[in-house]
């Protein structure tokens, strides 16, 4: 059986004068702390797809992600410890024959197996156009999404707002975007009043909108008015860290002990103080960042 997540997770506030300034406070909902193996919005994403696996008698799982994708090595270590098997599709077959970086080093120690695939096939593959079969050689495989993002796992991230009390008109529950489902869960699940705010770590300004309304569609059946997605952070695309980035996000360690991910977390952060400064929150707003994973080793 996968071991429980630690919940709720911590809700810590921190002290940073510059946004006191302007009338904004800032808290961390430490998601980070979820789970030692499947950690933050990895984990309230999959769970409800790892019970439907057991009860539906599926004997292992099939996923898609890039060469240091979280979901890949969450998804690896959860299968692991439910006892099914795992296959990872990655993209950019030009790294099959190459030595494994730490990320798909990890995914193959928890037992997962990598198919490595063209970048163009890629894109086929996760956007539907050419679906992966369920059947593979003797079990049935559940197939995942990129990121791990459906409408079970948008109802699993909706658990994110059930965990802050006393949310309200004054509050900003803010996270990274990468494929939207942890997004979408959290403004399902807030309360009337409340806002979420997704920060884009990547280039999808559109796209992911879209990709958020389809989740909301997917999972509720309809749509919601109390989000939006800021494009202004990605760092030039992807898993780029600027060096205005890695300075930020080494002086936030320092004033407060906490060290963020780079690709997800330190953009959101950098984003939410940036944003203040510019005067996009009003004064008294609360804002609550979803610390969604773990630095990188």
């Amino acid at each position: 059986m996968l071991s429980p997540a630690a919940l709720p997770t911590p809700l810590v506030t921190l002290d940073v004068p510059a946004l006191a300034r302007v009338g904004v406070r800032l808290r961390l909902k430490r998601d980070d702390l979820a789970h030692p193996t499947v950690p933050g919005n990895k984990w309230r994403k999959l769970a409800p797809n790892l019970a439907l696996a057991v009860e539906q008698g599926y004997t292992g799982l099939l996923t898609f992600g890039g060469a240091y994708s979280t979901h890949i090595r969450a998804t690896a270590a959860a299968a692991r410890e439910l006892g099914l098997s795992s296959v990872g599709v990655i993209r950019g077959d030009e790294l099959a024959p190459l030595p494994r970086n730490w990320s798909l080093r990890a995914a193959e120690a928890a037992g997962m197996e990598l198919r490595f695939v063209s970048r163009g096939r890629y894109r086929e593959l996760v956007r539907g156009t050419d679906r992966w079969s369920e059947q593979d050689g003797d079990g049935r495989l559940l197939v995942l999404p990129e990121g791990g993002s459906n409408a079970l796992a948008v109802a699993g991230a909706a658990g994110i707002p059930a965990e802050i009390p006393e949310l309200g008109e004054r509050d900003v529950v803010c996270c990274p975007v990468g494929t939207g489902g942890t997004l979408a869960g959290i403004a399902g699940g807030l309360p009337a009043g409340a806002r979420a705010l997704g920060v884009a770590v990547l280039r999808g300004e559109g796209y992911l909108e879209r990709e958020v309304a389809e989740l909301h569609q997917a999972a509720y059946g309809r749509q919601f008015d109390n989000w939006r997605i800021h494009h202004g952070h990605h760092g030039g695309g992807y898993g780029r860290v600027p060096p205005e980035l890695e300075a930020f996000a080494v002086e936030f360690e320092r004033r407060h002990g906490i060290d963020p991910e780079r690709r997800y977390v330190a953009k959101t952060l950098l984003a939410v103080h940036d944003l203040a400064a510019a005067g996009e929150f009003r004064p008294g707003t609360r804002v609550t960042v979803v610390v969604t994973g773990v630095p990188d080793p």
